[in-house]
């Protein structure tokens, strides 16, 4: 049997980071994960440390190495997936001036108010700016002080030395590639949030010298962009040697998350959808045209394959709900609970969900655990347990918290519907969440959808990071991924349980508009 190159590829999340060894038709050959922290901080913010990013890399790629899985002379490359909306400067020898602000950080808020406000608004957005940012990239900074646009104000204005040492910011994909290569490059999905590219054309997208002044950040400070397939260099010679590769081996330009997990879902044809669970969640399908609905934040925008581009809706918290259960409220280390670190649950919270009745004896929960992105972008927002009696148990939160979640992705299928011009019908499911067999009978259940279980879904990522970097050495076209990638089982709606579901989601649609202004008071 002829022998497949193989990539070595990333896949930095939030909470861990994977390094994996998948061969350019995404086979796994095996993989090694390290958790990563975050700081919460006051007023809003978010912060992980660089060189815990870069300590990670450094450990899981060796120990992957040195089990000797494949041949060291068939790795051809390696190819990165991150997390999104993060923030790093950097000075000129690339070393990072203060920690990454995270994609969770709003302490932009105010900032991005002020750039983006002025008396003739329509929704806090100065009319003729939101205009131009919607006609070029097709989207528009968050308010709620998230994305890298608010996080490079923040630093501005906030850490002006910091700000004037800056040679460029950077996002988390930007940074791990600096520390692979040296090069300061970013992608055109990975400077989406920044808002200040010409996205009309997704296989050509370039800065807007219109919007580079509208953002209030110097334009030299910006990175050069490059195709998620370019090769951008090679692999530093002490980065080879620290982890055991050879010298040589190609860096290709990778993605976000949410575009590699597409790729990795095998959802690469023009209205395949998929649903992604990890600490946050998303719903993603590449569509061949640029739009926006601002009514449900909704838009298509830049991706890895060109001249497509992709359907993007994102809610800021999915699978974080049930660390937060486990650490937070379960065993957290208190009087109540002094036994260490929270063992590893998830298996015995399914277990537990799967003989729980569907709708936990009329118990919601409302995953709004630090604020909302859509269908409403809102930063006020929070979790709430609804309809709790003397009748629930512990059993009946452990399943609300992941119908909870169901819920909130169902709250996406109409404006989702609406942007695709078509009714989504299956969904394939991918990222942690994707291994429950009980959370993707819940999606199936309360979505009213079929939901395919893609083959090692917590994977998807850097799966999809590997195919990427295939298609940018010529080893397959993004045409060839969904033959390559397996499904481990379809689970298809189950009528005894519509009935249930639709009447709590009549009340869990409902919540938030009657709650709305209360939060805007309890957390403003």
């Amino acid at each position: 049997m002829e022998r497949e190159p193989y990539i070595l590829a990333i896949d930095l999340g939030t909470s861990a980071f994977k390094t994996a060894l998948v061969s350019v038709s995404g086979k796994f050959a095996g993989w090694e994960v390290q958790e990563i922290g975050l700081k919460v901080l006051p007023e809003g913010g978010a912060e992980q440390d660089p060189e815990d990013w870069w300590g990670a890399f450094l450990s899981t790629a060796k120990k992957l190495l040195q089990r000797n899985l494949v041949p060291v002379e068939d790795i051809v490359a390696v190819c990165a997936s991150t997390q999104g909306e993060c923030t790093v400067p950097v000075d000129k020898d690339g070393k990072a001036l203060t920690n990454i602000i995270s994609w969770l950080d709003m302490r932009g808020a105010k900032h991005i108010y002020k750039m983006a406000h002025s008396p003739l608004n329509i929704e806090g957005y100065d009319l003729f700016k939101v205009l131009r940012w919607i006609n070029l990239t097709g989207g528009a900074p968050t308010l709620t002080g998230t994305d890298p646009s608010a996080h490079m104000l923040w630093v501005r204005d906030e850490l002006p030395e910091v700000y004037k040492n800056t040679y460029k910011f950077l996002t988390a994909l930007d940074y791990i590639n600096l520390r692979l290569t040296g090069k300061f490059v970013c992608t055109p999905d990975s400077v989406l949030t920044s808002w200040v590219t010409d996205n009309r054309d997704s296989a050509n997208v370039t800065y807007s010298q219109a919007l580079l002044k509208d953002s209030g950040i110097d334009g030299n400070k910006f990175p050069e962009i490059v195709q998620c397939t370019s090769v951008i260099g090679e692999l530093k010679p002490e980065v080879a040697q620290q982890i055991g590769l050879k010298a040589g081996v190609k860096v290709v330009g990778g993605s976000i998350d949410v575009t590699a997990s597409t790729i990795g879902s095998g959802a690469t044809e023009d209205f395949a959808g998929h649903v992604y669970i990890g600490t946050s969640s998303w719903v993603a399908a590449h569509v061949p045209f640029k739009k926006t609905d601002l009514s449900s934040f909704l838009a298509s925008v830049p991706c890895a394959v060109p001249g497509k581009y992709l359907m993007i809706v994102l809610q800021t918290t999915a699978g974080g709900n049930l660390n937060f259960l486990r650490d937070k409220i379960l065993f957290h280390n208190d009087e109540l609970y002094c036994n260490g670190d929270a063992p590893d649950v998830f298996q015995t919270f399914d277990k537990i969900a799967a003989r729980t009745p569907a709708g936990s004896h009329g118990l919601m929960y409302m995953p709004w655990i630090y604020g909302e992105r859509a269908p409403v972008d809102d930063r006020h927002m929070r979790a709430a347990l609804f309809n709790l009696s003397l009748e629930n148990t512990r059993e009946d939160i452990i399943r609300a918290f992941l119908e909870g979640v169901a819920f909130n992705t169902r709250w996406l299928l109409p404006p989702t519907e609406k942007f695709l011009g078509r009714k989504v019908t299956e969904l394939a499911i991918v990222g942690g969440g994707g291994k429950s067999d009980v959370w993707c009978q819940i999606m199936a259940d309360v979505m009213n959808v079929n939901i395919r279980q893609v083959k090692d879904p917590i994977q998807a990522n850097a799966r999809g990071a590997a195919l990427i970097a295939a298609v940018g050495l010529g080893y397959l076209k993004f045409d060839d991924v969904p033959a390559k990638i397996e499904v481990k089982a379809t689970y298809k709606p189950d009528p005894a349980n519509r009935a249930v579901y639709d009447k709590m989601f009549h009340e869990f649609a409902h919540f938030y508009q009657q709650n709305k202004a209360s939060y805007e008071r309890l957390n403003s």
